[in-house]
């Protein structure tokens, strides 16, 4: 069966591939899985048939035969676990893989939402260190990077990566990745297509 992820009818990003949906569609572009789309209007999701497959009614959903998950880093990290080329063969890199997944979700994005500057500085100058002039945060790319980058993404427009060089860097090489490129591109064309 081909998945089937949720996303915005009319991206409030204006497509520039910002919000939780890109994760799972980069992660499908990385891995070459075709999906379909399935358009929501913001109304459209307080319907209940929404709500039966994501209580919270956010995006997105991923829906593949009688599996629906929600939440984009579970997502992600299935497409991982159920496709190769995001996880490490080596069964402690894929645990570190797994490790730094966690981190991206629970340890970097929450501080970007922080309202004390120097939490953020401070989480971003840990980062910084670890990934040092590394290309990636444990070898190869993997599903970690690519929540670390979707997770940093947001500070674009902030300036404050500017004091993290290596972390801007980082983040343009996921985003020159072509199967970013591709997600992006799909996430543009909804947006023209509103």
């Amino acid at each position: 069966m081909t998945p089937i992820v949720s996303s915005f009818k009319t991206p409030p990003d204006g497509g520039r591939g910002f919000h939780r949906d890109m994760r799972v569609r980069w992660a499908l572009e990385e891995v070459g899985q075709p999906y379909r789309l399935r358009l929501l209007a913001f109304s459209e999701m307080r319907r209940p048939e929404y709500r039966a497959l994501h209580p919270f009614r956010q995006m997105p959903t991923y829906e593949d035969g009688d599996l629906v998950l929600f939440e984009s880093g579970a997502i992600v990290h299935h497409i991982a676990q159920s496709y190769p080329g995001l996880l490490p063969l080596d069964p402690n890199a894929r645990s570190r893989a797994v490790m730094w997944m966690f981190a991206a979700l629970n340890t970097i994005e929450p501080s970007l939402s922080s309202r004390d500057a120097g939490y953020l500085s401070t989480r971003l100058g840990q980062l910084s260190t670890k990934l040092g002039n590394a290309d990636w945060l444990d070898g190869d790319f993997s599903a970690a990077d690519l929540l670390m980058v979707t997770v940093l993404r947001a500070l674009h427009g902030a300036h404050i990566l500017e004091g993290f060089l290596n972390l801007q860097r980082y983040v343009e090489r996921g985003e020159a990745r072509p199967a970013f490129k591709r997600a992006l591109i799909k996430s543009s064309n909804l947006s023209r297509s509103a």
